[in-house]
């Protein structure tokens, strides 16, 4: 299980969040609800909205997933997204990857999975998640990286990650 910070070789970092960490993570949320602002709304009805869904979210994994580990990611120090683990009796489950904009497509969230499939693969654990069915770039890197849809209710897919040799 990670329990403390873990450095990768490219300057990546996953250390556990803090509570000095609380703005960072509410910015990180709003960067990625871009599709809120798509709506023909007052801005102070959107960003209410967001909030919202922020707090909807928080009191959501906190429901469905008590146990949860929360972790920044950083580059060369720099905090640039979070990561939520669930550590199950049967699984790892990845709860939750966000980057901010400018850490989008630059390999880091590749880095993150394969790190803690390298970790599920020592405990020989599955590692699961949900991804929505219309995010391609998403489902497109879960499948390089050998995740298999499991299960499907829409508007999402459940992939799983099997470590060789591992039970199925």
């Amino acid at each position: 299980m990670l329990t403390g910070s873990m450095k990768f070789q490219s300057g990546l970092s996953l250390r556990p969040m803090s509570a000095a960490d609380h703005a960072f993570n509410e910015s990180l949320y709003r960067s990625t609800r871009d599709d809120l602002r798509l709506l023909d709304a007052e801005d102070d009805f959107i960003e209410a909205l967001i909030d919202a869904q922020r707090q909807a979210q928080t009191q959501g994994y906190g429901d469905m997933f008590p146990n949860a580990m929360y972790f920044v990611a950083e580059h060369h120090n720099e905090r640039i997204g979070r990561v939520v683990l669930d550590f199950g009796q049967n699984e790892i489950r990845v709860v939750d990857i966000a980057l901010i904009p400018a850490a989008r497509g630059k390999g880091y969230g590749s880095e993150i999975l394969q790190a803690v499939q390298m970790v599920a693969g020592k405990v020989m654990a599955p590692v699961a998640l949900s991804v929505r069915f219309d995010h391609l770039p998403a489902k497109q890197l879960y499948g390089r990286l050998g995740f298999v849809v499991e299960e499907a209710q829409i508007p999402y897919q459940r992939m799983v990650w099997y470590p060789p040799g591992g039970v199925r």
